[in-house]
């Protein structure tokens, strides 16, 4: 057990009634997000977490779906993980994206932690024994169809110090990565070449590769598709690359095709805390650079991947913007990176 996990594990907790509302927006990418948050109450304070499952229809079929049962009192934050082993999560259909099974857990057990550390009067911060610095952000934004540096143009117009991360598609031409790297803030371009069946996904092209590693020499690359064609094309990039998709735990990271030097830690990815504990202490203590990373939360599951980002990898390029930059019209005054340190007085609570 790894020394973060231990911190909390122990922590006992009693669930009285439970939760959950549902939530939807458009986004600046083009589609509607939906997204379920759980509450947990006891003992007068409440735990929450953000179910960031893509399918809205998964989040429908949630909705008409009876409430899981998981009143009583655990003896640790440990014993109710385990219990979570035998909910069905699911219970009206398979979810439409297997990866949706960690992103219910991960709301599960992020609520339940909220929860636990507000019943023993005490913080994250608090309890894993770091304080929060302030926190440095990156803007995650596509391009449109076809792409143009309008949005990029946009953002920056609103704040000049914004840096960003960036999705490059085959459509991408010279014109338009030399328009990028001149703004000199393009701080990730992500590759993509790991999801399947999504809206998002991007065949490996080692034209479109070779156009990226050359027109951003200083940027992270996330998520190479690495193939007979495009393999070649980083030798010697090998400290650039950064991996996402394929991370969901220590196994996870020891199976990447070589020792990595980035990690992108998007904490509903793991599905349990003790999976995203461990792979943290195993990244620091093999000297890998972490940044985090976001699903469009839309409700609380922001401030919860803020306040990790705040703990454990506060100077990365952290792709967990305020959700103003996720909206399709920008509004005055957006928050600026980095965001102050939060106070974290209790629980997962940012302030």
């Amino acid at each position: 057990m790894s020394d973060l996990y231990e911190a909390v594990s122990g922590l006992p907790l009693r669930i009285v009634d439970t939760a959950r509302t549902r939530r939807g927006r458009d986004t600046s990418s083009g589609f509607r997000r939906a997204t379920t948050t759980f509450h947990l109450r006891g003992d007068g304070v409440s735990g929450r977490g953000e179910d960031v499952t893509y399918d809205t229809e998964d989040h429908k079929a949630l909705e008409s779906a009876p409430a899981f049962d998981l009143r009583g009192r655990y003896a640790s934050f440990a014993a109710f993980s385990e219990y979570l082993d035998d909910v069905d999560l699911f219970p009206r259909a398979r979810p439409t994206q297997e990866a949706a099974r960690h992103y219910r857990r991960w709301a599960l057990e992020s609520a339940a932690l909220d929860l636990a550390l507000k019943q023993n009067d005490r913080s994250l911060g608090e309890a894993v024994g770091r304080t929060p610095s302030p926190l440095r952000f990156v803007v995650s934004t596509r391009l449109g169809d076809p792409p143009t540096t309008d949005r990029v143009e946009e953002l920056l117009g609103a704040d000049p110090g914004a840096e960003f991360k960036l999705d490059p598609t085959t459509d991408w031409t010279d014109e338009l990565v030399d328009s990028l790297a001149g703004t000199d803030a393009v701080r990730i371009v992500d590759l993509k070449g790991h999801y399947e069946g999504t809206d998002v996904d991007q065949a490996p092209d080692p034209d479109l590769y070779e156009r990226v590693l050359r027109g951003f020499p200083d940027a992270v690359v996330e998520d190479p598709a690495l193939t007979e064609t495009t393999r070649p094309l980083f030798d010697g990039e090998e400290a650039r690359v950064s991996w996402d998709a394929p991370v969901t735990g220590v196994d996870s990271v020891r199976e990447l095709p070589f020792e990595p030097s980035w990690l992108n830690v998007k904490p509903s990815r793991f599905g349990t805390v003790e999976s995203l504990f461990e792979t943290i202490e195993y990244a620091e203590s093999r000297g890998i650079s972490l940044y985090g990373g976001g699903q469009f939360e839309l409700d609380v599951g922001r401030d919860h991947i803020q306040l990790l980002a705040s703990l454990f990898y506060p100077e990365g390029p952290n792709d967990v913007a305020p959700g103003a930059y996720n909206d399709p019209t920008l509004s005055d005054g957006l928050p600026t990176s980095p965001l102050d340190a939060p106070t974290n007085p209790a629980g997962l609570d940012w302030d």
